[in-house]
C-alpha cells in the first residue's frame, strides 16, 4: 500500500509543478495544441493530407492511423475510463485561463494522448517519416494535457501505452484474422 501511495503522491507533486509552468512558448502553444487535438481534428486533418498527397503509402498510413485512433478511443473512453474513475487535478492548481475548457470525464487515462499515440504508432510502419512527424505532434498533445491541468502525468503515460496497444492491434489484426481463417 505504501508504494501505491508514494506513486500517487509523486504523480500529484509532478503535476503540481508542471501545470501552468514551463517554457514561455508552451503557454502560447498549449491553447493551439488543445484546440487542434479537440475531437481529433488534428488527426483527421493529418489523415486527409496523407491520403491526398502521399499516394498509396499515404492512403495506407491514413487508414491505419484513423483505425488505430478509433480503437484507442473505444478502449479508452468506453473501457478504461469506465473501469477506473479518477478526479482531475484540483481547480486551485490550474491557471484561471485554463479552467473554462476543463473536461468532466474521468481523468484516467488521457483519451487525447491515447488517440494521438495510436495514430502516430499506426502511421509509422507504412511511412516512417510521417510517423516521426506525427510522434512529435503526439508528444505535444501529451505535454499539453498535463500543462493545462486536464490530466496527471500518469494519465498521460497510461493513455500513451493504451495508444501503443491500439496501434499494435491494428498492425497485427490482419495477421491474426488470416491465422483464424486458415
Amino acid at each position: 500500500m505504501g508504494t501505491m501511495a508514494d506513486l500517487r503522491d509523486g504523480d500529484h507533486l509532478l503535476a503540481r509543478r508542471v501545470i501552468g509552468c514551463g517554457p514561455s512558448w508552451m503557454g502560447r502553444a498549449a491553447p493551439v495544441v488543445q484546440e487542434a487535438a479537440e475531437h481529433t481534428k488534428l488527426w483527421w486533418a493529418t489523415a486527409g493530407a496523407l491520403a491526398a498527397f502521399g499516394g498509396w503509402r499515404g492512403r495506407t498510413a491514413a487508414a491505419a492511423g484513423i483505425t488505430a485512433m478509433a480503437a484507442a478511443e473505444v478502449l479508452c473512453n468506453a473501457g478504461a475510463k469506465q473501469l477506473y474513475r479518477r478526479r482531475r487535478p484540483p481547480r486551485e492548481w490550474i491557471p484561471p485561463e485554463e479552467l473554462q475548457d476543463r473536461p468532466d470525464s474521468s481523468s484516467f487515462p488521457s483519451g487525447h494522448t491515447a488517440a494521438a499515440v495510436a495514430f502516430a504508432g499506426a502511421v509509422t510502419p507504412p511511412w516512417p517519416a510521417a510517423g516521426a512527424a506525427c510522434a512529435v505532434m503526439a508528444g505535444l498533445v501529451a505535454a499539453e494535457r498535463v500543462y493545462s491541468g486536464a490530466h496527471y502525468p500518469s494519465d498521460v503515460v497510461f493513455g500513451g501505452l493504451l495508444g501503443l496497444g491500439a496501434a499494435a492491434l491494428v498492425r497485427n489484426a490482419p495477421k491474426l484474422l488470416w491465422r483464424s481463417v486458415r
